[in-house]
């Protein structure tokens, strides 16, 4: 229902009634719309966690191809889930729960992790790797969204990844 539908269209009524159960039946499981909306962006986070970090890990040897491997499998993550990356990220930035906070904080440190492999590599420096992180997951993001919306094609969205994680490479060790 998320994905045909979207956020503003879920609910535990219409979920009930499409799986042909009691309106009730979803209550046992989530107390509320928004425990199920919680549920399903802390399902996301790990889902996109664990899908970026064995992308970059099949890349062990070369750093760049590791950034790029982890932006693609985001990127493809987001066109294959958009309206579930709307909700981790946008939909539920009031209160999340303690488990998407959690879960959104694996995702953090699955990127921190990638991005602290291009210390050993040489690409920068360990002070710099908590705001680097930031940068990538904004950059990954933002690419993301420019495919998601049409605005670029896919192909558009690697050409855009293998520029940014050129600069992104260069940048960092262009001031040394």
């Amino acid at each position: 229902m998320l994905r045909e539908r979207g956020i503003d269209a879920l609910s535990l009524r219409e979920l009930a009634r499409e799986a042909g159960v009691s309106h009730g039946a979803p209550r046992s499981h989530f107390i509320d719309r928004s425990a199920l909306l919680d549920a399903l962006a802390e399902r996301g986070f790990v889902r996109l966690a664990d899908e970026i970090r064995e992308a970059a890990a099949s890349e062990p040897d070369d750093h760049a191809r590791a950034l790029h491997a982890a932006a693609s499998a985001y990127v493809r993550f987001a066109v294959r889930e958009p309206a579930l990356l709307d909700l981790m990220f946008a939909a539920k930035v009031d209160a999340p729960s303690q488990a998407v906070l959690s879960a959104a904080e694996r995702l953090f440190d699955t990127m921190t992790g990638i991005m602290s492999a291009g210390v050993g590599a040489g690409a920068y420096d360990a002070g710099d790797v908590g705001r680097l992180t930031l940068l990538l997951a904004a950059t990954f993001q933002g690419i993301s969204a420019l495919v998601t919306s049409r605005r670029i094609t896919m192909s558009q969205g690697e050409a855009l990844i293998d520029d940014a994680i050129t600069r992104f490479l260069v940048g960092p060790s262009a001031g040394r």
